[in-house]
Order: C-alpha cells, then sequence, then structure tokens
C-alpha cells in the first residue's frame, strides 16, 4: 500500500512523536514499523582525539558530535522511510544502539509510520 517515492521527501520534524498519538491529530491509517539505521566507526584521528580529551576531563566532544551525527542521520533515513510508505507523521519514535564490534556501533531510528489528519 506504498505511494510512490519522491527523493528528498521526508516527514515533518515536528509530526514525530515518542508518544503514541500526536497532540490535536487522530491517526487514519497505520502503516507500519519504519526504520533508519547508520553503522558508524570512529576514525583513528577521532579516537587519538578524543582520548587526549579524556585527560582534560569533561564532555568529550569530538565523540559527542560523533554520536549527534549518526543519531541524526538514523533519524532521517527513519523519516525517509515513513515518507516511501506514505506516511505524514511516525508515533512512537525510539533509539537504540548495540556495538558491533570495538568501535563500530549501530545506531537505530524507529517508529510507527501513521497517516494523521488534524482533529475538527
Amino acid at each position: 500500500m506504498a505511494t510512490t517515492y519522491t527523493p528528498g521527501r521526508t516527514v515533518a520534524h515536528a509530526m514525530v512523536t515518542t508518544q503514541f498519538e500526536l497532540d490535536n491529530f487522530r491517526v487514519v491509517r497505520t502503516l507500519g514499523v519504519v526504520r533508519g539505521i547508520v553503522v558508524r566507526s570512529r576514525s583513528i584521528f577521532g579516537t587519538i582525539g578524543a582520548g587526549l580529551q579524556t585527560l582534560v576531563g569533561g564532555n568529550i566532544t569530538l565523540l559527542t558530535n560523533l554520536c549527534e551525527k549518526t543519531r541524526q542521520e538514523a533519524f532521517d533515513l527513519m523519516l525517509q522511510h515513513a515518507a516511501e510508505l506514505g506516511a505524514n507523521a511516525v508515533v512512537c519514535a525510539r533509539y537504540d544502539a548495540t556495538e558491533i564490534m570495538q568501535g563500530v556501533t549501530e545506531v537505530l531510528a524507529y517508529g510507527t509510520a501513521v497517516v494523521v489528519e488534524p482533529v475538527k
């Protein structure tokens, strides 16, 4: 029951929630689980830089930035997957991360693709 996918088309960030429903909208159709997966490794330079930052203490900005970028990519892929199915919203959005091997991590963003309409 997928619609034609338009490259670059995605679900709006404001139409994604970790809740079971979006305020002021009602679900008219559930399209299924959607996901975005990114597998990322640290570069040797990032590993060395992060190691140096641990000597000083505090926020390890190199790793924080890497994690944020990876989560954003997984999130964006999830929204593209939802748009491919014809969704205009995603409910029950979640993240998961798994270390596949030392220095290699999979980040998964997932949720339920739905079609919603404003409550009248």
